[in-house]
């Protein structure tokens, strides 16, 4: 079913509205001069920490150390070892993109070419 020109119109400014409400929301909450809440800069501190740890988690999600290898089973290899790479750019480089990026082209190495 497709949407009419008045539909697609609504949607392109509801999208708009949500995407220029969430850029400026923060100026709005914490004017210039406000001490920012100590909540705030706590999250600021964890919260990225604990968005990799659930990506991580997330990685890890369908590895299954029982399925055979003849039946295509890793049983996790590839992920440890991208895992232990991540770990070892970011200790080294203090970058987290730069670990990411690297971990992720040493995984898919891994699946397309060892694996």
């Amino acid at each position: 079913m497709t949407m009419t020109a008045a539909q697609t119109a609504i949607t392109i400014l509801i999208v708009i509205a949500g995407t220029v409400f969430t850029r400026f929301i923060s100026y709005i909450a914490f004017p210039e001069g406000r001490p920012i809440p100590s909540y705030i800069l706590y999250l600021g501190k964890v919260l990225g920490a604990a968005v990799f740890g659930l990506l991580v988690i997330y990685c890890f999600r369908n590895v299954d150390v029982l399925t055979p290898f003849s039946q295509g089973g890793t049983h996790g290899i590839p992920e440890l070892i991208a895992l232990l790479v991540t770990g070892a750019v970011y200790c080294s480089k203090r970058q987290m993109m730069l670990a990411m990026a690297f971990g992720t082209a040493v995984y898919m190495f891994l699946l397309q070419v060892v694996f």
